[in-house]
């Protein structure tokens, strides 16, 4: 079984798409491949900058040959529906084989690879074709499939040069396409306009540019690592980081990670060469996270941090290549422009810092008057307006001061003004903090300035501070309301406001610190909105779809802590033999009442006497239920689910006797009225906790 080796050579790729590019270039290959017929033992697919790669172990020689057969019209169809049939299958004379109208069952005509045969059927002769495809060698197929992945393969941005029709993400120089065997290797033909395949490539552009023939894929990738090519991005991402960490340490600082920077750079480089650098002192003043995004945005600079100040102090950068100064040249190029960048950081900084000591936080906010938040929804000053007067509502609600939250409402988005968060948008709110603690504010209102964008995402941090629940809950809030008001609602896939997002923020803001915010004031539809997202949320935490919505199905639903308290209770409880028998004896219980009130026209809802028990088992459901009730109604109050549930499990033995031994339909008209209101309080009983009757048979 041959190997096959395929490196697409070119100028530089951009980092960002390596990643995708190389799960696509396996695809469009390995697809095409067993498409045909060739199947393979494993594949790995590798990039650099100016390369993709992939390599395939154990594929077949030749593709096996098929034998098909196809079932097709009467024989003495109408020559259009014969004539179809026969080139579906590849012949393009219908003379021959419309002869075999009339002939007896087995008659037959050969054409290539092709049998058409008449047969009987039960709606008379029929024809069926036997077709034969021979298999064909591995790299005819390989050609082929290499030749149309390269002219279809898609880039987020390509481009053509000189005269040719091909495109690609940069000039595309070589294609090295190889099949080996243990007799040698051999080049797969390929051609795509100006090139065409071969067996050579070339090593690092600077360190080794000469081009070399190579016979397979370890020969490939040995001869690149001699020639200053470090060929999986994985391998040159780990050098990165144990050469940056190393130097760090080695004098007392720590690097500050960045895994999607490190992926980046790894995919500037073919030869990665770690170099650290010391930043200006006149720099070192900036807040940390100035410095770093500045570094990582402008230069893709990783941070070195001083573990006991806390100080960015120094900065890594990645060369491309070695220098016969270690260097030095270097650095000093990439410190010159990193000064230049930082001075106008430092400009920024000390800018608004006057523009705050001239005019407070709410003075910097004051041009906000003069920005769209929305047509329909007023300037981002009428929303602050709007999110101070909310935060301030709610801050008895999550534990708040509310003149407190009021004002960190009033300045939270203050730093949107700023000429920092002009330069580098992606530091809003934390500005923000800086400069609140500048001007002098609590701790708290700095802290919502950072905190009240959270939480952005699912893995973001939920705030807990109450001041900065407050205002974080405002903000979704009135942007929820708001958008709803003028319904501009997600529809679909298409949510250009966040809104799914803003929702999901509310709940787990409400979830981790245990709110009791009634919902229900912001109007039904949104509050349907929260419980849609809600099922979502809990879905992917593995509560179950039904017990969700048999929580939903009960009062107080708006409270969403409650909710999910409820949601948790019952999901364990439906885990144990106790719940989930009890939901038997619920189900039975609930079907044999629904049919008889449906069918008697009247409610049994009350009046079940144990007087008029027969049994011992009927006697002791009527002693349990009394018993349960008791419990559950101080369990409820007391919004403690489990003992609640606890005590409708003591009614599973009891549910199950009465149906083993007592017939519910008695002949006898007062004890079936009677067991049957015995029934009714057997789903009142359980009513109170969950509607049990939404649950299905997970």
């Amino acid at each position: 079984m041959p190997d096959f080796l395929l490196e697409l050579f070119s100028e530089e790729i951009p980092a960002r798409m390596q990643g995708r590019a190389r799960e696509d270039l396996k695809k469009l290959v390995t697809d095409g491949l067993v498409e045909a017929g060739l199947t393979y033992a494993s594949a790995g697919v590798f990039s650099t900058p100016r390369r993709l790669v992939l390599t395939i172990e154990g594929l077949m020689a030749e593709s096996p040959t098929t034998r098909e057969e196809r079932k097709g019209p009467k024989a003495d169809a109408p020559e259009q529906a014969l004539a179809g049939f026969l080139r579906g299958i590849g012949i393009t004379d219908a003379g021959p084989v419309m002869a075999l109208a009339g002939q007896p069952s087995g008659s037959h005509i050969h054409a290539g690879g092709v049998v058409v045969e008449v047969r009987d059927d039960k709606k008379g002769q029929v024809l069926f074709a036997k077709v034969t495809k021979p298999g064909r060698p591995a790299a005819e197929i390989v050609a082929e499939v290499v030749e149309r992945t390269i002219r279809t393969f898609s880039w987020p941005k390509s481009m053509r040069w000189g005269s040719g029709q091909l495109r690609w993400v940069r000039p595309l120089h070589s294609i090295l396409c190889l099949l080996t065997t243990e007799a040698g290797a051999d080049v797969v033909p390929v051609t795509v306009d100006h090139l065409t395949s071969g067996n050579t490539t070339e090593g690092h552009r600077f360190l080794a540019p000469a081009r070399f023939a190579v016979s397979g894929f370890d020969d490939y990738a040995a001869k690149l690592k001699r020639a200053f090519v470090v060929l999986d991005s994985a391998e040159r991402e780990a050098a990165i980081w144990h050469d940056a960490t190393t130097g760090a340490f080695a004098s007392g600082l720590e690097v500050v990670p960045d895994a999607g920077l490190l992926t980046e750079v790894a995919g500037l480089v073919e030869w990665p060469v770690v170099l650290m650098g010391a930043i200006g002192e006149e720099f070192l003043g900036l807040p940390p996270e100035v410095l770093q995004t500045s570094m990582k945005e402008h230069q893709k600079f990783f941070s070195v941090r001083n573990p006991k100040t806390g100080r960015i102090e120094r900065f890594i950068t990645v060369a491309n290549r070695t220098t016969a100064d270690d260097g030095a040249t270097i650095l000093k190029g990439n410190l010159k422009v990193l000064s230049a960048r930082l001075s106008d950081a430092r400009f920024f900084w000390e800018n608004d810092l006057r523009t705050v000591a001239n005019g407070g936080l709410e003075g910097m906010a004051a041009g906000l008057a003069n920005v769209t938040f929305h047509n329909k929804l007023g300037s981002q000053a009428e929303r602050i307006a709007r999110i101070a007067a909310l935060a301030r509502e709610l801050a008895p609600l999550v534990g708040a001061d509310a003149d407190q939250a009021e004002l960190a409402a009033k300045v939270a988005k203050a730093d949107l003004q700023s000429a920092m968060v002009g330069e580098f948008p992606e530091l809003q709110g934390l500005m923000g903090s800086y400069y609140a603690r500048a001007q002098g504010l609590p701790d708290a209102a700095a802290e919502a300035c950072q905190q009240h964008y959270s939480p952005l995402g699912p893995s973001d941090d939920v705030p807990s501070q109450p001041v900065s629940v407050a205002v974080a809950l405002a903000d979704k809030l009135d942007t929820l309301t708001g958008f709803w008001a003028i319904d501009e609602k997600p529809t679909g896939s298409k949510d250009p406001y966040a809104l799914r997002r803003a929702a999901l923020g509310v709940i787990r803001l409400v979830l981790a610190n245990g709110l009791r915010l009634p919902l229900a004031r912001f109007g039904d539809d949104l509050l349907a909105f929260f419980h849609d997202r809600l099922k979502v949320f809990l879905r992917d935490q593995g509560v179950r779809h039904d017990v969700i919505d048999a929580c939903l199905a009960m009062p107080g639903n708006d409270d969403l802590t409650l909710l999910v308290k409820r949601a948790r209770a019952l999901q364990d409880f439906l885990g144990t033999e106790d719940g989930a028998n009890l939901l038997q004896g619920f189900r039975r219980a609930n079907n044999i009442l629904t049919q008889a009130e449906k069918a008697d026209g009247v409610e049994y809802s009350f009046g079940a006497d144990v007087k008029y028990a027969e049994t011992d088992e009927e006697r002791a459901l009527f002693t349990a239920l009394d018993g349960a009730e008791a419990a559950i109604a101080p369990a409820m109050k007391a919004e403690d689910f489990g003992a609640a549930m606890a005590a409708l499990a003591g009614l599973r033995a009891p549910i199950d006797a009465f149906f083993t031994a007592v017939q519910v339909n008695s002949d006898k008209q007062v004890i079936r009225r009677n067991r049957l209101n015995l029934l009714h309080r057997i789903r009142a009983a359980c009513a109170p906790v969950a509607d049990l009757s939404r649950l299905g048979s997970e």
